[in-house]
């Protein structure tokens, strides 16, 4: 089954760079869907390590129609194809980043997060960001640096990273961000207490996220998270009418 949903998410993403054009007008480049509409809900989706922009086509292809969505790349390139938002911090005991890469990788991401939202004439109550693996940590950044931003994040099979969790305050955050998080019990990339460490260092942030434990997935996305994901946008973004 896993050999299965790799396969269709690389198949999805040919098919999206070879049919999208890759989009420079933003501080990211990005491909975006064709006739993207004014003033409806807006998801960015962030791939993970050696992902490119159109890797996350396979969440994206069940989600509700209604929606505009920008599949964004990563700022650093490790080779043709393929990017990534930090270098691994390999000092860590688990996955980690360089600091001054995530400060940077964030800073773009940041910008390119209200200029999309300026682009598309929407909100940003009606923004989400949703990221696999190294673009689920970014999504903490973005998220939990720059709340005002976002309407809510989708983490999937990522952590705080050791230098964000040094810029979050000890009180509540400001804001009314909501956060789905799903993470596989078997990841060996991104271990499972990555996911429940987030979940128990949100509430003391004031967030009630809405968790999701996989049983037995590895580092991977599956069908039954893409349902929970869907069900979770539509309850917290419901379509423009």
């Amino acid at each position: 089954m896993k050999k299965l949903i790799a396969i269709a998410a690389l198949l999805l993403s040919t098919l999206a760079n070879a049919e999208l054009p890759l989009q420079t007008d933003l501080p990211l480049k990005y491909l975006a869907q064709p006739a993207a509409e004014a003033n409806k809900p807006l998801i960015i989706l962030l791939h993970g390590y050696g992902g490119a922009e159109g890797s996350l086509f396979y969440v994206s292809k069940d989600l509700p129609k209604d929606y505009n969505y920008l599949w964004v790349e990563a700022p650093m390139e490790i080779s043709p194809g393929r990017f990534k938002w930090f270098d691994q911090d390999t000092t860590q005991p688990e996955y980690d980043g360089l600091a001054n890469d995530l400060a940077g990788s964030e800073k773009q991401l940041s910008a390119f997060v209200a200029a999309a939202t300026v682009k598309y004439h929407t909100q940003a109550d009606r923004v989400v960001v949703v990221g696999f693996s190294q673009g689920a940590m970014m999504s903490y950044e973005v998220g939990l640096l720059h709340p005002e931003l976002l309407r809510g994040i989708a983490p999937l099979s990522g952590r705080i990273t050791s230098a964000l969790e040094a810029q979050l305050p000890a009180g509540k955050l400001a804001g009314n961000l909501a956060v789905f998080i799903g993470h596989g019990t078997a990841d060996q990339t991104v271990h499972f207490t990555g996911a429940t460490y987030a979940q128990a260092r949100l509430k003391q942030l004031g967030i009630e996220p809405e968790f999701h434990a996989y049983e037995g997935m590895d580092h991977t996305l599956s069908e039954p998270e893409n349902v929970d994901l869907k069900a979770w946008l539509a309850k917290i973004l419901p379509p423009s009418q």
